[in-house]
């Protein structure tokens, strides 16, 4: 009796959403090949490792889906289907145990992305899934093939009982996130949203002196706000503005009001364990005889964190670039 072949499936991306397809096709009996470009599978999840994996939330599930915006209800289903909880269990069975963190943030407890980029890997490899690396998508074919450039050997192409595309963004082209493919699908007629930043920073025009000072520290313990909602967390002084957690979660938000009114207006909160009042309190405590330079604002315990040395100067700054747009303002209003 003549055994009937697996139907094949071709899947092109070898990042975690082209792996873990793999993974689960391959488990329903598919015959799985895997395409990328670069020379080895992951490489923007090793990036992510690099700064210590957040893998995903211990919030509740209707904080955890309101994330994703006007999407959240395509992405509930899936979400149910393959919950926060169910992939920590995933992991552990990889061997790589995770932990939460007090933000509520999961991560691993190696706090490194190759260990578990391994398991994955043998896991893989025990499942029959053959991995291609090297493998440029180049176009569909007229007779539906797939069409790769390989460095080995050339033009190759591919015909498989089904395509899986896991192509990733934009968002790091060193790392093979080109978005290029975006044009192969639109040669063929097919819709493709424009691509957007899901995470960026802010720009803030800070002082050559400011930037050579504290450019990569961190401000921690801070409430960012953006209208109604807010973020809690950390943001890193970068050269250009302010970056990381904190802006990241209000990211959509930025992007959206943007897109709608031109611009949008982030307070930030950088004693959040302070009331208004108590700030008030504190700052109306006389000098006394100890210099300025003690007594403000150690002496009213308005500091205590080394990454919050550059907060006065931090304010000043944005204190003068707001004043500087405000001349601008009325110069072009007089002119």
């Amino acid at each position: 009796m003549t055994k009937t072949p697996s139907p094949s499936l071709a899947i092109i991306g070898a990042g975690p959403a082209g792996l873990m397809a793999a993974e689960q096709l391959s488990l329903q009996g598919y015959s799985v090949s895997v395409y990328d470009q670069m020379p080895m599978p992951g490489r923007k999840f090793l990036m992510a490792g690099r700064g210590g994996l957040n893998l995903t939330h211990s919030e509740t599930f209707d904080q955890f889906v309101a994330r994703y915006g006007e999407a959240q209800d395509f992405f509930a289903p899936f979400i149910h289907a393959f919950s926060p909880e169910e992939l920590r269990a995933w992991y552990d069975d990889l061997g790589e145990a995770s932990f939460i963190g007090s933000s509520g943030r999961v991560f691993l407890k190696s706090f490194k992305a190759s260990p578990l980029l391994r398991a994955w890997l043998r896991r893989l490899e025990t499942q029959g899934v053959k991995l291609l690396m090297r493998h440029e998508w180049k176009s569909f074919t007229d007779q539906g093939a797939l069409h790769f450039h390989s460095l080995e050997n050339g033009d190759v192409l591919v015909k498989a009982d089904a395509v899986l595309l896991a192509l990733g963004g934009a968002s790091w082209p060193r790392e093979g996130a080109t978005g290029a493919w975006q044009n192969l699908l639109r040669d063929k007629d097919i819709v493709v949203t424009t691509l957007t930043a899901s995470n960026f920073g802010v720009n803030v025009p800070w002082s050559e002196y400011f930037i050579s000072r504290f450019a990569g520290q961190l401000i921690k313990r801070l409430i960012i706000s953006c209208g109604e909602h807010q973020a809690h967390g950390e943001a890193m002084i970068a050269h250009y503005g302010l970056e990381g957690g904190a802006i990241y979660a209000l990211s959509p938000l930025l992007c959206d009001g943007i897109a709608r009114e031109g611009s949008v207006t982030l307070a930030l909160d950088l004693r959040r364990d302070f009331s208004d009042s108590e700030l008030v309190a504190r700052l109306k405590k006389p000098r006394g005889k100890k210099s300025l330079s003690i007594f403000s604002p150690r002496r009213r315990g308005l500091i205590l964190h080394p990454s919050l040395w550059c907060v006065n100067l931090f304010c000043y700054e944005v204190r003068n670039f707001l004043i500087k747009r405000k001349i601008l303002r009325e110069r072009s209003r007089l002119a």
